[in-house]
C-alpha cells in the first residue's frame, strides 16, 4: 500500500468511528427494514443532523417500520412518531411511474419484491416499541384515504417518503410538505429508483413555485431541506399548496 492509500485508509476508518452506533441500530432492525445496511446508517446520519428541528416524525411507506424505529433512536423517543402504511403493498403501477417500476412489481420471484412490500401492522408497532418511542400513531390504509384532513402535531420536523410512485408521492406532499416546519428534513427514498417518483417531486415544486434545491446524500438518496420562505410567488395558473389541498378534500368528500 502506498503511503497515500494508507493515509485515505485511516481517514476513512476514523471518519466511520462516529457512525459505529449507527451500525448496531442497524443490526437491532435488520428484520424490520428491507433498505441495505449502508443505505439505512445513512438515513439515520441525516435524520440525526436534524434532530435540533422542533416537530413530529413522519414516514409514509414503512413496511415493517424498522426505519422509523432507527430514526427514534438517533432523533429522541419523546417525539411524535406518525407512520402511514397501506400494509397490503404497493398499488399497481402506472404508465406514468416509468417502467422500472412495472418489471419490479412483475418480477414477484426477485428477492426484492418482499410481497409487493406489504407487512402486517404488527411488525411495525412491535419495531416501535422496541425502540422505546413514547408517542406512535400507526395509519393503515391508502394514502388518499389517511392523509386527508391529517394535522401533525407541533408540525413535522423529518418526513420521510417512501411512496414510490407518481400518485402516492404527490399525494404524501400536498398534504404535508406544508406541515413541515421551516428547517425541516424530506427524504425521498424512490427518487432515483423510479420516474413516477421523479416526477411528482419536480412537478410539485414547479406548481408551487417552490425553489428548493434537490439534493443527494453521499451519493444514495434524495433529500430535500425546508427553508425560511420556501414560497416565492404564485404564477398565474399554477396550483399552489393551499390548492391542491383544497382540491383533495374536496374529492375525499365527494
Amino acid at each position: 500500500m502506498t503511503l497515500g492509500g494508507f493515509f485515505r485508509s485511516v481517514t476513512r476508518i476514523v471518519g466511520d468511528i462516529p457512525r459505529l452506533p449507527l451500525r448496531s441500530i442497524y443490526r437491532d432492525y435488520a428484520d424490520y427494514t428491507m433498505i441495505p445496511e449502508p443505505s439505512f446508517i445513512r438515513n439515520l446520519a441525516l435524520a440525526r443532523q436534524f434532530r435540533g428541528v422542533p416537530g413530529a416524525v413522519v414516514e409514509c411507506g414503512v413496511w415493517k417500520g424498522g426505519m422509523s424505529a432507527g430514526i427514534a433512536e438517533v432523533v429522541g423517543r419523546d417525539r411524535i412518531f406518525y407512520l402511514f402504511d397501506s400494509f397490503q403493498g404497493c398499488p399497481k403501477a402506472k404508465e406514468i411511474d416509468g417502467i422500472r417500476a412495472k418489471q419490479w412489481q412483475q418480477d414477484i420471484d426477485s428477492p426484492f419484491y418482499y410481497n409487493n412490500s406489504s407487512a402486517d401492522i404488527g411488525f411495525s408497532q412491535e419495531a416501535m416499541r422496541r425502540a422505546g418511542a413514547h408517542h406512535v400513531h400507526i395509519t393503515k390504509g391508502w394514502f388518499e384515504q389517511t392523509l386527508s384532513g391529517f394535522c401533525a402535531q407541533g408540525g413535522i420536523a423529518i418526513l420521510r417518503l417512501d411512496a414510490d410512485w407518481y400518485d402516492s408521492t404527490m399525494t404524501c406532499l400536498v398534504h404535508l410538505f406544508p406541515q413541515v416546519n421551516e428547517g425541516g428534513l424530506i427524504i425521498i427514498d424512490d427518487y432515483f429508483a423510479f420516474e413516477g417518483c421523479a416526477l411528482a417531486v419536480h412537478d410539485y415544486l414547479s406548481r408551487n413555485r417552490h425553489a428548493i434545491c434537490i439534493q443527494q446524500f453521499e451519493n444514495d438518496f434524495c433529500y430535500l431541506v425546508k427553508p425560511r420562505q420556501a414560497r416565492i410567488s404564485e404564477a398565474p395558473g399554477l396550483r399552489t399548496d393551499s390548492d391542491s389541498s383544497a382540491e383533495a378534500k374536496r374529492h375525499s368528500v365527494e
